[in-house]
C-alpha cells in the first residue's frame, strides 16, 4: 500500500531538496494567481473595455443620425441576403423627408428581406453615407464580457505555462542534486571505490 505524506516539501526532512521548496512555493503562487489574479485581471480588463466601448458608442451616436426611410429600389450588391445561416444587411436606394419637407435620396444599409416600398430604419454618418447603427447597450456588455473572459483566461494560461516551466526546471535540478548526492553515497552502500 502506498502512503502519501502531505506537505513534505514544507517541512524539514533529509530527502527534501531546494528544488522541492521552490516547486512548493511556485505551486502556492500559481494557486493564488489562478484564484485571485486571473479573475482580477479579467475584471480590470472588462472595466477598461466597458469604458472604451461606451465612449465609442456615445461618439457614434453623436455623429450618426437615424432616419425612417422608404426603400425605393432593388439592392445594389449582388451578394446573397443569407450568409452562414444569418441574414445580413445590404445596400439599397432609400428616400426620406426631413422635417422641413426636404426630400433626400441615398444608398443605405437596409435589413435583409426589405423590399421596394418597405419603410426601414437606416443610419447615416456626418457625410451622408449609410452606415451601421451604433452599438447598443447589449453589444457594449457583450464586448465587455468577451474582453474580461479573454483576459482572465490569458492570465490563467500564462500562470499555468510559467508553472510548467518552473516545474520542468525544478525537476532537472532535483535530478542533478540526486545524482550528485548518489555519487557521494554509492561507494558506502556498494563498498566500491569511487
Amino acid at each position: 500500500m502506498r502512503t502519501r505524506v502531505r506537505g513534505w516539501r514544507w517541512r524539514y526532512n533529509p530527502l527534501r531538496r531546494r528544488s522541492d521548496v521552490v516547486e512548493a512555493w511556485t505551486a502556492l503562487v500559481v494557486a493564488v494567481l489562478l484564484v485571485v489574479g486571473a479573475p482580477l485581471a479579467g475584471a480590470l480588463a472588462g472595466l477598461w473595455a466597458h469604458g472604451q466601448a461606451r465612449t465609442l458608442a456615445a461618439a457614434q451616436r453623436a455623429e450618426r443620425h437615424h432616419v425612417r426611410a422608404q426603400v425605393i429600389g432593388d439592392r445594389t450588391d449582388r451578394l446573397p441576403a443569407v450568409q452562414g445561416g444569418r441574414e445580413r444587411a445590404f445596400r439599397a436606394p432609400v428616400r426620406w423627408t426631413e422635417p422641413g419637407n426636404e426630400t433626400h435620396t441615398a444608398l443605405a444599409r437596409v435589413p435583409a428581406g426589405a423590399r421596394q416600398g418597405d419603410v426601414v430604419d437606416v443610419w447615416f454618418d456626418a457625410r451622408g453615407r449609410g452606415v451601421a447603427p451604433p452599438p447598443n447597450e447589449a453589444a457594449v456588455w457583450q464586448h465587455t464580457v468577451t474582453v474580461g473572459v479573454c483576459a482572465a483566461g490569458g492570465a490563467a494560461a500564462l500562470a499555468l505555462v510559467a508553472h510548467g516551466v518552473v516545474r520542468r526546471a525544478s525537476l532537472r535540478h532535483r535530478m542533478n542534486e540526486w545524482e550528485r548526492d548518489w555519487a557521494h553515497t554509492e561507494p558506502e552502500w556498494t563498498r566500491r571505490e569511487a
